[in-house]
């Protein structure tokens, strides 16, 4: 049996096509329009999110020692934008995030206190020590520390004539011996020094008489008032003059020679070297000669008699010679000795001299100038 054919137009089948297209085309651009709305969300959100540090920043905040070792100083917390903060995040309308400041560390201050001496080294023990002596040394430290130098002088000199330990006896003459840079061979005089005063220069006054009435070289008072050329001393100027005379003393078993003011007031000491075996340098007094004070004289080896000059390399003397004149005691009549430097000062507290007292140039030098002639005297003891 011949299967029924249903007739349908042409017109109504182009409809039916036409229909399933548009719900397809729909249904395309729809999915379309859903997936790219989704990735322009997913881009957006990605640009607001901090981004990571960088290798170069996670080294350089490494290598930085107040993040590193500060314990104060914390790394800055970067919290991510809300998004009613993104307009802020965006370039142009960035808000820097506060940063907190590195505390302050605190620095020192220095509070200036006036300058005061302070004695070189320190007192040894009190033993074999009376304890009024102890107390007066003591008493003298005090105040040579606090600058009252003259009270200090006269205090270490009285403690001289009290029981002291050899040790603190030593003690007690080196801080003299500093002290005397102070109150007499700098320029300046000292409140309540009895020891020295002023003299003003008149019209034609002469160094050499102004050192004569006070019993003292002239060559002292230009080396205290730094005065080169005594030609060049002017009227009116006022000058410090100690007053003297100075006189040694001179300790065989220890190498020592000690001036002293007047006898009274112990200026400072120098090491020595002494007559060699068989050349004792004598005990007694001795008495500067008058005219004995020379720079660099030749000198009579008394052992050959031959005259020996400065520019010999055989020379003794060193730069001053002093002669002596003995006058009492075991040194009574002697001649021919004197003090003087030396070429040699590893002799220095040694037996190695003809019998004179010797000591280095510079320091002979100074005692050139401390000793009068014809009045300064020398007492050598053992």
């Amino acid at each position: 049996m011949a299967k029924e054919y249903h007739y349908q137009p042409y017109r109504t089948k182009g409809k039916n096509n036409l229909k399933y297209f548009l719900l397809a085309l729909a249904a395309i651009v729809i999915i379309g329009g859903y997936l790219v709305h989704n990735r322009k969300d997913k881009n957006k959100t990605d640009a607001d999110l901090p981004r990571p540090m960088d290798e170069t920043a996670r080294t350089a905040d490494a290598a930085n020692p107040n993040l590193r070792d500060n314990p104060e100083i914390k790394p800055i917390d970067r919290p991510i934008p809300k998004p009613d903060d993104r307009m802020a995040s965006q370039p142009g309308n960035q808000i820097p995030t506060p940063v907190p400041a590195q505390p302050t560390q605190p620095q020192p201050t220095t509070t200036q206190s006036p300058a005061q001496p302070v004695p070189s080294g320190t007192m040894p023990a009190m033993s074999n020590t009376s304890p009024e002596a102890a107390a007066v040394v003591d008493q003298a430290m005090k105040e040579e520390t606090s600058g009252k130098f003259i009270v200090a002088r006269d205090k270490y000199n009285a403690a001289l004539a009290m029981p002291l330990s050899p040790q603190v006896r030593d003690a007690v003459k080196d801080r003299l011996s500093s002290l005397s840079q102070k109150w007499l061979f700098a320029p300046q005089i000292l409140p309540d020094d009895t020891m020295t005063e002023t003299y003003k220069v008149g019209p034609g006054d002469k160094l050499e008489l102004i050192g004569k009435s006070y019993k003292i070289p002239h060559e002292l008072i230009m080396r205290i008032n730094g005065i080169k050329d005594a030609r060049l001393l002017q009227a009116g100027r006022t000058l410090k003059i100690p007053k003297g005379p100075f006189h040694l003393k001179v300790y065989r078993s220890s190498f020592t020679l000690e001036v002293w003011q007047n006898n009274k007031v112990f200026v400072k000491r120098y090491k020595v070297g002494l007559g060699a075996e068989g050349k004792d340098t004598p005990t007694g007094t001795f008495r500067v000669k008058s005219n004995g004070k020379l720079i660099q004289p030749p000198w009579p080896n008394p052992e050959t008699g031959k005259i020996v000059h400065p520019d010999d390399p055989l020379y003794p003397l060193g730069t001053r010679w002093i002669g002596l004149d003995g006058i009492d005691g075991a040194a009574k009549g002697r001649t021919g000795f004197g003090i003087h430097g030396t070429k040699e000062p590893e002799t220095i507290g040694k037996r190695s001299s003809q019998g004179c007292i010797r000591l280095f140039n510079g320091e002979v030098q100074e005692l050139y100038d401390l000793m009068t002639q014809g009045v300064s005297e020398v007492v050598v003891m053992d």
